[in-house]
């Protein structure tokens, strides 16, 4: 078995290096170190002074912090000011107080429309193999990220109203398109936590555009309303969701044009009440009625517009569903294995910045899986991120060591080494084995818990 291995080893590195020989034949393949990449850097740069640290250095750190276990500021600047040691340049002051002014000086606008040409780049070039049925299928969902508790972030993005003032965090709600095939970001919208136009339906329609005709949408049943679903099929989309519960309770497959056991024609007719977000306009102009296909496979009851049952069968679109995982999946690498989870800036300009970087670092990520899969003849979906992070940050410490001409070569080889296992259906309880130091939980504000440790102690209990 192990001389197996060691085989399939041998031969997928043969691969690898044939493939970087001739890597004119793929589009992929440079564009980290092409001029692509180096063109689209330039053409969003601001006009600025020559400083300490011009944009594409401090870009250049913002991404570091991203992929770094120790996102402070002054971890990035003491890096920095070894690095001008190493290159024997003068030393330089490694007080933040310049770099933290030059991360504000970023523009917004660069980093967010970078991580979308990523994003979008890689999705392009993307081979027909990894689409499904010839369709580019896109996910959508929603999460949630906390942020440090100032007052700045609590005015622009407010706590849950079940927190007590003082104990809660600033929430802000993502949605974000990703692609099945590469797992590539092609674009996210931030909103608040709560109120209008902080829904994951509002937020999904404001990037919209960002789809185009022919792609496939993947959703959970949030999505699955009367008034996406049109504005889906005005715009040559089609979509799978899965049914929403309201409705779901009340399908009777008895109805409509049947296609098979639990599988239907319906035609939905347009509600009766306008939706808050919606014009009067908009609303009237709304097609009075809408044909969607309904089917009950895999335990849930999914909604569609792709309504032909002989080219798409029920089978094919359970086996699509169960992919729609993924995008829970890719959320997770980006705030649990990138740490966008809990934010550190303290302002909410700065926190949609630190957004946006984290979601470069990702798509740069997926970039190098894209590039080592499609070498490997692997798809990207098969290799792990988390091991592809750690190549990279180890990379960057000794690449400057390795001989240029075995650069590439080797860190495709050692990407696309490891592979996520295949456990469909895999069931895990959300719940913790191990116990965490009993503390007890604060209940009130922290200013007022000081004061009264210092007259009375430590409470055993805090009321």
């Amino acid at each position: 078995m192990h001389d197996d291995i060691r085989n399939a080893h041998a031969q997928q590195q043969r691969r690898v290096r044939s493939q970087v020989g001739s890597s004119d034949a793929y589009a992929f393949f440079n564009l980290l170190t092409g001029p692509e990449l180096f063109d689209k850097v330039e053409s969003l740069l601001p006009v600025h002074r020559e400083r300490l640290f011009p944009p594409t250095e401090t870009l250049s750190m913002f991404l570091a912090q991203a992929l770094s276990a120790d996102r402070s500021c002054q971890k990035a600047v003491d890096e920095a000011a070894i690095k001008r040691l190493a290159a024997g340049l003068a030393p330089c002051s490694t007080n933040t107080g310049a770099y933290c002014g030059a991360r504000m000086r970023l523009p917004m606008e660069m980093v967010s429309a970078l991580a979308g040409y990523v994003g979008q780049w890689v999705t392009a070039h993307a081979p027909d193999a990894w689409h499904w049925r010839g369709h580019a299928v896109r996910l959508v969902d929603g999460t949630t990220l906390g942020m440090p508790d100032t007052p700045a972030n609590q005015a622009a993005y407010p706590q849950p109203r079940s927190q007590k003032p003082g104990l809660g965090f600033p929430l802000c709600r993502m949605v974000g398109l990703v692609c099945l095939g590469s797992g590539a970001l092609l674009n996210a919208a931030i909103g608040h936590y709560r109120g209008k136009g902080g829904d994951e339906q509002s937020l999904l329609r404001s990037i919209l555009d960002t789809l185009e005709r022919g792609d496939l949408l993947l959703g959970d049943a949030f999505y699955a309303t009367y008034f996406l679903l049109c504005t889906l099929r005005e715009r040559g989309i089609d979509a799978v969701f899965e049914q929403h519960g309201s409705r779901q309770r009340t399908t009777d497959f008895r109805r409509g044009q049947r296609l098979g056991a639990r599988d239907h024609l319906i035609v939905l007719p347009k509600p009766l009440i306008k939706p808050d977000w919606m014009s009067q306009a908009d609303y009237e102009q709304a097609p009075q009625s809408l044909t969607v296909r309904e089917l009950r496979t895999g335990g849930k009851t999914l909604v569609t517009t792709l309504t032909c049952s002989k080219h798409t069968s029920t089978a094919a679109l359970k086996s699509l569903y169960r992919s729609r995982w993924h995008i829970e999946l890719d959320l997770r690498n980006v705030k649990t294995t990138l740490g966008m989870e809990q934010l550190s800036c303290q302002t909410p300009e700065m926190v949609i910045k630190e957004i946006w970087v984290y979601l470069l670092a990702y798509n740069l990520i997926r970039l190098m899986m894209a590039q080592a899969a499609l070498l490997a003849h692997q798809l990207p979906r098969q290799l792990s991120f988390k091991h592809t992070v750690q190549i990279w940050i180890a990379w960057t410490q000794h690449a400057n060591r390795i001989d240029r001409d075995d650069k590439l070569y080797g860190l495709f080889v050692l990407i696309a080494q490891q592979h996520v296992a295949n456990r469909p259906g895999r069931i895990e309880p959300r719940a913790l084995k191990r116990r965490h130091k009993p503390y007890p939980m604060l209940t009130k504000p922290r200013a007022i818990m000081r004061e009264y440790v210092r007259e009375h102690g430590h409470p055993k209990k805090l009321k």
